[in-house]
């Protein structure tokens, strides 16, 4: 029987990330459609201050800063604290509720439905892998393109093995066997990348890593 695909990170009535945001914590794991063993979700990374692979990003950030995929608002604080006009939007209700907590600015929506300033962003974020938001890099990396500004930049966490290049169905589980509807997602190392920002129109401008992450500057 074929499953329902629903187009959003940690949709349904279970909802172990939401429900493990409003808890503190917990152990989370994205996993292929087919029951294949997945990656861990970093939660406790999420919560906590940015870190020194994080304020690497945010020096290479220019302008007014949109973060997709903001989750509890991690960067969103970091960019504010280094000066940045910042706003972050996210498909989950509980990491917008958790980041409004905070006093942060978030939207609940997603990266395709009308954002603030279309246009006018001076750096797009995609971190913590979501360049898979979607499911279609080349198309989440266009609509990126689109809402920052001429010889603006989308600055994209993509996985550690370069030659990393995989579209699947995903699954949130947690230690107690909450799960989350089926979405489209995507795992992508540089050499992909390269080839998607082309797709977009954009150009990679910079590539670095630190403390085992990579990441990518890429310039309209």
């Amino acid at each position: 029987m074929t499953l329902p695909i629903v187009a959003h990170f940690d949709a349904g009535d279970a909802s172990p990330y939401a429900t493990a945001l409003r808890t503190g914590g917990g152990v989370l794991r994205m996993v292929d459609h087919d029951g294949a063993p997945g990656a861990p979700v970093e939660l406790a990374r999420f919560l906590a201050a940015a870190d020194d692979a994080d304020r690497s990003v945010l020096e290479r950030a220019s302008g007014a800063i949109l973060d997709v995929g903001c989750g509890p608002g991690r960067m969103v604080r970091a960019a504010i604290v280094a000066g940045h006009l910042s706003l972050g939007v996210d498909v989950s209700d509980a990491a917008v509720a958790h980041a409004h907590a905070q006093g942060l600015p978030a939207l609940h929506r997603s990266v395709f439905d009308a954002i603030p300033r279309e246009g006018e962003w001076g750096t797009a974020l995609l971190m913590d892998g979501n360049i898979g938001i979607g499911g279609d890099p080349s198309e989440l990396l266009a609509r990126c393109a689109s809402l920052v500004q001429p010889g603006g930049a989308v600055i994209v966490e993509v996985h550690a093995d370069p030659h990393r290049d995989r579209g699947f169905h995903a699954t949130l589980i947690d230690h107690e066997g909450r799960a989350s509807l089926p979405f489209p997602w995507y795992e992508i190392g540089l050499n992909g990348l390269r080839r998607c920002a082309a797709d977009a129109g954009l150009q990679v401008s910079e590539t670095w890593s630190r403390a085992g992450r990579v990441f990518a500057l890429l310039v309209r």
